[in-house]
């Protein structure tokens, strides 16, 4: 079981606390629970939230040691109580992975464990911390940031994309997707799309293309040109492009690469095929195109991709 400590630094938003127990919670690996999570802070008890009611944290900062992951949540960009700074730099040092989910960046920024490391947090604070800490290279316009030990999200939704992508690390992409299934939300998307959209709610009178990406999610093994996305639409390329960026900040064509090679990842993780079909079934062609997309996005190859988690047992 994977041991994830959660260090909450007041004033947090209480959905913030609840976004990790919802994602992590939710995940079963070989039958099992795959997480355990225990909610901490440098004063247990009742914790303040912004705009809402008082939460009660059960743990002290004795929760961070052993965790496999730490989280920071939480301040407001305000200062973090120094036993929290003390105990993330003591978790980094000996080996855990650490992370923060919207405003607790500026938690990591304040113990240094941002130094030298891209980093985001929500849009609208990205330039404070910038400001504030200018050994960190603060990446405005990202959901998340994955810089190896350390990752950090934008806010809200931002946050449950990031735990998602945790969960991929380290269950593998079906356990994930079922965990977003689980949690109601949409699939994995990738930490370099952006945070603001022109359109982040689905237009009204039906005209979101959300029916269009389902649409293509069920035929990623067979050519899609822009033209069949069109067509489905019932809009033109031009129109397509346009509201397909508003509504995910990708265009339809690097959407679809994407989905594709999230796909494969699932076939390498859940099957045996060899590597021409893996590429037919997710809509990546041949077996070269396969490794080359791979190699690109993740850095390693199918066979080892696959290698991994088969020691893994996934």
């Amino acid at each position: 079981m994977h041991r994830v400590a959660l260090v909450v630094v007041p004033p947090v938003m209480s959905f913030d606390v609840s976004i990790p127990h919802m994602v992590f919670l939710s995940v079963e690996a070989d039958g099992a629970p795959g997480y355990a999570v225990r909610t901490c802070t440098a004063e247990p008890g009742a914790t303040a939230t912004v705009g809402g009611p008082e939460i009660l944290i059960p743990h002290g900062l004795e929760a961070v040691r052993g965790a496999d992951t730490v989280m920071a949540v939480g301040s407001g960009g305000g200062p973090a109580h120094p036993d929290a700074l003390r105990a993330l730099r003591e978790a980094a040092a000996a080996g855990a992975r650490i992370a923060s989910l919207c405003t607790g960046a500026f938690v990591l920024a304040e113990a240094g464990l941002l130094d030298g490391r891209r980093a985001t947090t929500h849009w609208g604070l990205a330039a404070e911390l910038a400001a504030r800490h200018p050994a960190v290279d603060v990446r405005p316009d990202v959901l998340y940031v994955d810089d190896g030990q350390v990752l950090t999200s934008a806010g809200a939704a931002a946050a449950i994309d990031l735990c998602l992508h945790l969960v991929r690390l380290d269950y593998g992409a079906a356990t994930a997707n079922a965990a977003a299934r689980a949690a109601v939300v949409s699939p994995v998307r990738p930490g370099g799309q952006a945070q603001f959209i022109e359109t982040p709610l689905p237009p009204e009178r039906g005209t979101s293309l959300a029916e269009t990406r389902a649409w293509a999610l069920r035929r990623l093994d067979r050519p899609l040109a822009l033209k069949d996305l069109a067509g489905h639409a019932g809009t033109s390329v031009r129109t397509l492009t346009r509201r397909f960026h508003a509504e995910t900040g990708l265009s339809p064509l690097q959407w679809l690469l994407h989905r594709r090679i999230d796909r494969a990842r699932e076939l390498l993780e859940t099957t045996g095929l060899p590597m021409d079909q893996v590429a037919w079934r997710s809509g990546l062609g041949s077996a070269d195109s396969l490794r080359k997309h791979l190699v690109a996005r993740l850095g390693v190859t199918p066979t080892a991709y696959r290698a991994g988690f088969t020691r893994m047992g996934r």
